[in-house]
């Protein structure tokens, strides 16, 4: 996609080895760049292009990453390698918000032009098509999400579990990066950490009634539960009103279930 016109490129990279994050970086050449990736034999799929931001000027990898930890600074993958902290060209979130991203900085600086949203072809196709097949066939249990977290966070999530469950049609289905709750569609997803349940609500923005707003909007910002609200239970006395929220998600997805 570069042309004389421009030095570089931004690159917005997807793996089937590791669906939930995306690379994004600047390279003078695109292909030595995506070469010299795919030369490992420790990842089982190639990277390939999803988008590229064509740009007049040479970058720093850092100075994209920067742009990026500005919008949102959580969403950086950081390891702890030998005491010290190493931040990675990976990020938390799908290939399309990245790319919306990218899309809101062309359109307000007059560039849209020069970004280009790229097709998979061949391997890459198949590379996609197989990831897929083995992530459905890996099962997950709730066990694995609740070994980090601490004994009442544990007690919190059992109580949740067994309200929702006690719910009519609920089931509880384990991803890989969240338990999800459905009935029989996603209605809250809860990824579990150590001193605290993220939840994430499954209404749109702007339909969910939180008179005490502790839900925060996460439409802009890349994440993997489903909906547009996410928030945190790590006290009992915030249950009640939690609980209260996420029943909310679950009557509008069942209402749209009978009239679908």
């Amino acid at each position: 996609m570069k042309t004389d016109k421009y030095v570089g490129v931004i690159y917005i990279l997807t793996n089937p080895s590791f669906p939930e994050y995306v690379k994004i970086g600047y390279a003078d050449d695109l292909k030595k760049r995506l070469k010299d990736l795919n030369r490992s034999e420790c990842i089982p799929y190639a990277f390939r292009v999803y988008a590229v931001y064509e740009v007049n000027e040479r970058l720093r990898d850092v100075a994209v990453h920067d742009m990026i930890d500005r919008i949102n600074p959580n969403l950086r993958a950081i390891e702890t390698f030998d005491g010290k902290k190493r931040k990675k060209e990976f990020y938390a979130m799908t290939a399309d918000d990245a790319y919306g991203i990218f899309e809101t900085i062309a359109s307000l600086s007059g560039t849209i032009d020069r970004l280009h949203r790229l097709t998979p072809e061949g391997h890459e196709i198949l590379d996609e098509q197989l990831a897929e097949e083995v992530e459905k066939s890996i099962r997950y249990d709730e066990g694995t999400f609740l070994e980090k977290a601490d004994a009442s966070i544990k007690e919190l999530y059992f109580r949740l579990r067994s309200e929702l469950t006690a719910l009519d049609g609920v089931i509880v289905e384990p991803k890989k990066l969240y338990i999800a709750f459905k009935a029989p569609k996603n209605f809250a997803d809860i990824e579990v950490q150590r001193h605290g349940l993220k939840l994430f609500i499954n209404m749109r923005k702007g339909t969910l009634v939180d008179p005490e707003e502790i839900a925060e909007d996460v439409s802009n910002v890349g994440h993997w539960g489903n909906g547009d609200y996410r928030l945190y239970l790590n006290e009992d006395s915030d249950f009640h009103y939690i609980f209260g929220l996420i029943m909310q998600s679950y009557e509008e997805n069942r209402k749209k279930e009978k009239t679908s």
